[in-house]
């Protein structure tokens, strides 16, 4: 699940947008993860959100590996 540093989140809403499924939402303008979402795109090591992050406020904390 991605982590959402509030300080630096600055609800601009990019990671909503490039989230897939649609598993993060924007409240209170922060992001925050939706629970009623799961984000199937972690268990894939997606991390759209983070590298599109332009605050750097979002981590996914996992290891992202890449198939040969």
């Amino acid at each position: 699940m991605p982590q959402i540093d509030k300080e630096k989140c600055d609800g601009c809403g990019v990671c909503v947008s490039v989230c897939s499924c649609k598993a993060l939402i924007i409240v209170d303008n922060k992001a925050r993860y939706d629970e009623s979402h799961r984000c199937s795109g972690c268990t894939r090591w997606c991390g759209n959100c983070e590298l599109a992050c332009p605050q750097n406020a979002i981590s996914c904390p996992f290891e992202i590996i890449v198939e040969e």
